[in-house]
C-alpha cells in the first residue's frame, strides 16, 4: 500500500508541476513566443478534456455492468471528428469572425445578439454541468479512499467530505490563477491549455500502463484475455440497438455542446487547419484510451473479490498485485482526468455567467450604463473569479447532498442529454437563415423543461423532488404525465425516453417558432453571417453612423480592453482611414470591428448592448437589405465591389475634407499670427523705446532710473526669449539641430522636469502622481531636449488644468522597442475641434490677444521629438488633457547622429 502522506505529497508535487507548465506557457505567450504551443498536436491533446474521470474510471465499470455499451462513449465523438469536421470548421470560422467566447455567446450572437438566449443557455449548462463537476470530486475522493483503506494506523483517510472540499478549493485556486489572469480579447488561455495537454499525456500513459500490466502481467497475454472475455458474463450481454443509437447520438452531441468541449475545440482554436489533424488524431487518442477497458473489466471481475466496485478496477487491480507505483501512476491519471475537466468547465461556465448575467445586470442597474466611466475590465475579471468559486461550491454542495449515490454515478449521461438541448438551435442557426430568436427560445426552454422533468429530477429517486407516487402514477394521478412514461409511452429505457421527448419537442418548437415569427434586421444580418461564414464579408455591416463619438467609444473600450490595447486598436483603425492620432471616424465598418473586438472580452450580446448606448442603435443599410434579400451570387459580387469602391471614395472624401478644414483653420491662424507676432514684438520694443527716452532725462531721480532700467532689461529678456524660440523652431524644422546623445535614467529626467516646472504658478496647489519604480528605464537620447519637452507638458498642466484640485499623473513604461510616457491631468481636457491644431505654430487655446507667450511651446515639442526619432501626440479619452511622448529605446542611426 502507498501511505496516505506519500499520496498527498505526490499530488502536491504534480499540481506544482502543472503550475510551472502553465506559468511558463503564459509567459511565452505574453512575449509573443507561443510558437509550438499553437501546434495541432497541442490542440488535439487539449480535446482530451472529453475523457474525464467518468471515462477513465467509469468506462471500466460501465463495461463490467453493460458489456460493449461503453463503446458508445467513444464512438460518438469519433463520428463527429472524423465525419463532421466540416461542421466543426464552420463553427471555428464563425467563432473567430464573431469573437465568440462560449457556446452561450454563439447562440446569443446568432439570434440577434439576444442576451435572453445567452442566459437560457448559461442556465442549461450550469444545471447540467454542476453535477458533472460533483462526479469528478467524488472520483478523486474515492480514489483517495482506495489507498487509505489499507494504510497503517494514523494515516487513515480524513472525512471524505473534507477531502472533496480541499480538492475543490485547490482546483478553484488553480483555475482562477491561470484562467482569469487577464481579459484576453481572443479569450485564449495558453497556460491552461498546456496544462491540459500535459494531463492528456499523463492519463493516456497511465491507462495504457495499467492495461499492459493486466494483459501481460496478470492475464498471461492476449490469447488468455480473449479466452477470459469469452467465458465472462460480459460476452453474453444482450445488444440493444435502440440504446446504442441513442447513446452514440448523445455522445456525439456532447462533443459539440458541452461547454468545456466548445471552449477547447472552438474558442481556444488558433488555426482552423488544426481540425484536419484532430479529425484523425483525436479518434486515435480515444481508441488508445478504450483499448484496455474490456480486458481490465474482465480481469477485475475474475481476480477481485465479489462486490468490489468495478469503477475502481483501474486502481484496485494493481494494488491487489502489489504494484504500488503502477497504482500511483493510475491515481495520477484519474486525478488528471478529473482536474482538467473541472478547470476547463469552470472557466467556460464562469465566462458565460459573467458575460450574460453579471455584466448585463451591472449595465441595467448602473446609472448611465456604459456611458458612465468605470473599470468594466476589473468587474468582468472579478465576476469570473467569483463565478469559478461559486460553480465549484455548487459542485461540492451537490456532492454533499447526493452523498455519492447511484444518481451521481449516472450523472454523466444525464448531463450529456441536458446539454444536447442546445444542438437544434446550434445546427439550425449555422445552416438555416430562417431560424429566429423566438424559435430558439421556445426550443431551448421546452427541451430543458422536459429534460428536467423526465430525467434529471427522477434521477434522485423517490427520496428526491418526486415522491414514489408521482413517479409511478404521475402528478395528481394523471398517468400520461408520469416523468418516465410521458404521453403513455411505457417500456422505454429512461435515458432513451428523455432523449426522444426532449429533443423531439425541442426541435419541433424551434422549427414552428421560427416559421411563425419574423426575424429582426440584426437577426437577418447575423443569420447571413453565420450561414455564409465562408463567404468574404458576409453580413459584415449593420450599424448606422448614429450619434457615436470616437472619444466616448475609446473611453468605454479602455475600461474593457485596458488602456494600451484599446488605444492601439483605435490608433490602428485611424491609420486605416488615413488619419493620424487615436480617433478614427465612427463609420459602420469601424463600429462593427470594435464590437467584435469587445465581444472577445465580454461576449457579443453585452458588447452590442454597450455600443448601442452610444450609437443610437443598430441600423441596416440599403446594401445590407439587398444582400439579405438577394440569392444571386452575381449581385452579391457586384455589391461587394461597389461597396469597396464606395468605402475608398468615402475615405478619400473624409481625408480631403479634414485637410480642407485644417487649411482653413491654419489660414485663420496665419492671420492671427501676423497680428499676434507683431503684437509680441511691438510690445517689448515700445516699452524699451519709451523707457529709454525717459532715461535720457538728466534730471530723473536715481531710484527711477534703476527701476526703468529694470523694465528695459525684463522686456529685452522677453524679446530675446521670443526670438530664441523662433530661431530654435527654425533650426528644428530644418533638421539642423545639434544633438547631444547620452545615456540617462528616465526617472531622473522626469524629476528634473517636475522641479523646473514648479516655478509655473507656484502659488497654486498642484499634485503630481508618479510610479517611481516604473520610471527607472535607461534612455539614450538628447536628455536636455527631452527634459525641455517634459517641462513644457508639466508647465502647461500647471497653467491650464481647470480642476478644482489640479492633479497630474505621469505614467512611464516600455512597450516593445519604445519608451512611452503619458502626462494626464484631471481637468476638462482640450475640445475636439482644437485637438488637431494644438501642435501648430502660434496656436493658443486661450485669448490670442493676451500677452504672455506666442504659442510655440507644443510646436517646438513636436519638432524636438521628431528630431529625436520619437513623437508626441494628444491622447483622447482620458478624462482630462493627456499627452503621450514616445521615443525609441535606441536612437536610429542617421545623419543627425554625427553631432553626437
Amino acid at each position: 500500500m502507498v501511505p496516505f502522506n506519500i499520496l498527498v505529497a505526490v499530488c502536491l508535487a504534480y499540481v506544482c508541476l502543472l503550475f510551472l507548465v502553465a506559468f511558463a506557457a503564459e509567459r511565452r505567450a505574453a512575449r509573443g513566443r507561443a510558437g509550438w504551443m499553437r501546434s495541432p498536436v497541442i490542440y488535439t491533446l487539449s480535446l482530451s478534456i472529453y475523457c474525464t474521470a467518468w471515462t477513465f474510471y467509469g468506462a471500466v465499470g460501465y463495461a463490467a455492468r453493460s458489456g460493449l455499451e461503453f463503446v458508445t462513449i467513444y464512438l460518438g465523438p469519433t463520428l463527429v471528428l472524423a465525419g463532421w469536421w466540416i461542421v466543426l470548421r464552420k463553427l471555428v470560422r464563425i467563432a473567430q469572425a464573431q469573437r465568440v467566447t462560449s457556446i452561450a455567446d454563439l447562440i446569443s450572437s446568432r439570434y440577434g445578439k439576444s442576451n435572453l438566449l445567452g442566459v437560457l443557455v448559461t442556465v442549461i449548462c450550469v444545471v447540467g454541468g454542476t453535477p458533472y463537476i460533483a462526479l469528478q470530486l467524488q472520483s478523486v475522493t474515492l480514489s483517495f479512499g482506495v489507498f487509505a483503506s489499507g494504510t497503517p494506523e494514523g494515516w487513515a483517510l480524513p472525512d471524505q467530505s473534507a477531502t472533496a472540499l480541499w480538492v475543490a478549493g485547490g482546483l478553484a485556486l488553480f483555475t482562477i490563477l491561470f484562467g482569469t489572469r487577464n481579459l484576453d480579447a481572443n479569450e485564449r488561455h495558453h497556460g491552461v491549455v498546456m496544462a491540459i495537454a500535459l494531463e492528456a499525456v499523463v492519463k493516456l500513459v497511465a491507462l495504457l500502463a495499467v492495461g499492459v500490466f493486466v494483459v501481460w502481467g496478470v492475464a498471461g497475454g492476449v490469447g488468455a484475455v480473449i479466452g477470459r472475455i469469452d467465458a465472462s458474463p460480459i460476452a453474453d450481454w444482450p445488444l440493444k440497438p435502440g440504446r446504442w443509437i441513442g447513446l452514440t447520438f448523445v455522445a456525439a452531441a456532447a462533443v459539440l455542446t458541452l461547454p468545456r468541449m466548445f471552449q477547447v475545440m472552438v474558442v481556444e482554436n488558433s488555426d482552423q487547419r488544426h481540425l484536419a489533424t484532430a479529425s484523425w488524431a483525436f479518434p486515435l487518442y480515444l481508441l488508445l484510451m478504450s483499448l484496455f477497458v474490456l480486458p481490465i473489466a474482465v480481469v477485475g471481475l475474475a481476480e477481485l473479490p465479489e462486490g468490489a466496485n468495478p469503477d475502481l478496477f483501474v486502481l484496485t487491480l494493481p494494488l491487489s498485485q502489489g504494484q504500488g507505483r503502477l497504482a500511483m501512476l493510475a491515481f495520477l491519471g484519474g486525478f488528471s482526468s478529473a482536474t482538467s475537466m473541472v478547470i476547463v468547465a469552470s472557466i467556460a461556465l464562469a465566462t458565460m455567467v459573467s458575460n450574460h448575467v453579471v455584466v448585463p445586470l451591472w449595465l441595467a442597474l448602473r446609472q448611465g450604463g456604459a456611458r458612465s466611466p468605470g473599470d468594466v475590465r476589473g468587474l468582468v475579471l472579478m465576476a469570473r473569479r467569483l463565478s469559478i468559486a461559486a460553480i465549484l461550491a455548487l459542485g461540492y454542495g451537490y456532492y454533499r447532498l447526493s452523498g455519492g449515490s447511484g444518481a451521481l454515478a449516472a450523472i454523466g449521461l444525464i448531463s450529456f442529454v441536458g446539454v444536447a438541448q442546445i444542438l437544434p438551435s446550434m445546427i439550425g442557426g449555422i445552416f438555416w437563415r430562417g431560424a429566429t430568436r423566438v424559435g430558439a427560445a421556445l426550443g431551448l426552454g421546452l427541451g430543458f423543461m422536459v429534460w428536467l422533468y423526465a430525467l434529471y429530477l427522477p434521477s434522485f429517486g423517490s427520496a428526491g423532488v418526486f415522491s414514489a407516487g408521482v413517479l409511478s402514477g404521475g402528478p395528481w394521478g394523471i398517468g400520461w404525465l408520469r416523468p418516465q412514461a410521458l404521453f403513455g409511452v411505457e417500456g422505454i429505457d429512461p435515458i432513451l425516453h428523455a432523449i426522444y421527448w426532449s429533443l423531439s419537442l425541442n426541435t419541433g418548437a424551434f422549427v414552428a417558432g421560427s416559421l411563425l415569427s419574423f426575424p429582426t434586421p440584426v437577426e437577418r444580418m447575423q443569420g447571413l453571417a453565420f450561414v455564409n461564414a465562408f463567404e468574404r464579408d458576409a453580413g459584415a455591416r449593420g450599424w448606422s453612423r448614429g450619434g457615436a463619438e470616437a472619444e466616448d467609444l475609446l473611453m468605454m473600450s479602455q475600461g474593457i480592453l485596458g488602456a494600451e490595447e484599446a488605444q492601439a486598436f483605435f490608433e490602428a483603425e485611424a491609420g486605416l482611414q488615413g488619419k493620424a492620432g487615436f480617433l478614427p471616424d465612427t463609420t459602420p465598418e469601424f463600429i462593427g470591428r470594435l464590437e467584435r473586438r469587445l465581444a472577445g472580452a465580454v461576449g457579443t450580446a453585452t458588447a452590442h448592448a454597450m455600443i448601442a448606448q452610444f450609437a443610437e442603435g443598430a441600423a441596416v443599410t440599403a446594401q445590407d437589405l439587398m444582400a439579405v434579400a438577394s440569392e444571386a451570387q452575381q449581385i452579391l459580387g457586384y455589391s461587394t465591389q461597389l461597396e469597396a469602391k464606395s468605402e475608398e471614395l468615402a475615405r478619400t472624401a473624409r481625408a480631403l475634407q479634414e485637410a480642407n478644414d485644417k487649411l482653413r483653420d491654419l489660414s485663420v491662424q496665419k492671420d492671427t499670427f501676423l497680428s499676434q507676432i507683431s503684437h509680441e514684438l511691438r510690445t517689448p520694443m515700445t516699452s524699451i523705446r519709451a523707457f529709454s527716452e525717459i532715461l535720457m532725462d538728466p534730471d530723473l531721480p536715481g531710484d527711477l532710473q534703476q527701476r526703468y532700467a529694470g523694465v528695459i532689461h525684463d522686456e529685452t529678456i522677453r524679446l530675446t526669449r521670443l526670438l530664441d524660440d523662433l530661431l530654435d523652431l527654425s533650426v528644428l524644422e530644418n533638421r539642423k539641430v545639434q544633438l547631444n546623445i547620452r545615456v540617462a535614467n528616465l526617472h531622473d529626467l522626469i524629476t528634473r522636469a517636475v522641479q523646473a516646472a514648479s516655478n509655473t504658478r507656484p502659488e497654486r496647489a498642484f499634485t503630481v502622481h508618479r510610479d517611481p519604480a516604473a520610471e527607472h528605464l535607461p534612455v539614450i537620447s538628447d536628455t536636455d531636449r527631452l527634459v525641455q519637452v517634459f517641462i513644457n507638458l508639466v508647465s502647461n498642466a500647471r497653467k491650464y488644468c481647470d480642476a478644482e484640485r489640479p492633479e497630474l499623473t505621469i505614467l512611464a513604461r516600455r512597450r516593445g522597442g519604445r519608451i512611452v510616457v503619458d502626462f494626464i491631468d484631471n481637468g476638462s481636457g482640450i475640445p475636439k475641434a482644437a485637438q488637431r491644431l494644438i501642435f501648430e505654430k502660434f496656436s493658443r487655446l486661450t485669448d490670442t490677444q493676451r500677452a504672455g507667450g506666442a504659442g510655440l511651446g507644443l510646436a517646438i515639442c513636436r519638432e524636438i521629438m521628431v528630431n529625436l526619432g520619437g513623437s508626441i501626440a494628444y491622447l483622447p479619452g482620458q478624462g482630462g488633457a493627456a499627452f503621450r511622448v514616445s521615443l525609441p529605446v535606441r536612437p536610429e542611426a542617421s545623419g543627425r547622429a554625427e553631432a553626437a
